[in-house]
């Protein structure tokens, strides 16, 4: 899980990957999954660094996991969401995140 204080404001930017309610995974729900983009700090020679997060909300509760982070350049949410589109990672955030949530309870 993610300290809370290195989410404890808005994002810099959020990109909505789904959001229908109608997707079913082991008796959850998806209802919504964004990631968020939280700059951490800025260098000089290596530039931005990331946090990008998950949150991932079903009918039974939320979660947000840490996706990615690091030196990723100014297009990292971009980026990201290229990717998982483009070689099934919105399956693995969905997987992690029903784990997550079960375990939970």
């Amino acid at each position: 899980m993610i300290n809370p204080d290195r989410i404890n404001r808005e994002p810099d930017k959020v990109v909505t990957l789904i959001e229908s309610g109608n997707f079913k995974e082991q008796g959850f729900t998806i209802k919504k999954i964004t990631l968020r983009l939280f700059v951490e700090k800025k260098d000089v020679k290596l530039g931005d660094y990331s946090l990008i997060t998950s949150l991932v909300e079903t009918d039974q509760g939320e979660v947000e996991m840490i996706y990615d982070e690091g030196y990723r350049g100014e297009n990292a949410l971009d980026s990201t969401v290229s990717f998982l589109m483009n070689n099934l990672g919105l399956s693995s955030i969905i997987l992690r995140s029903v784990i997550a949530l079960q375990s939970k309870n």
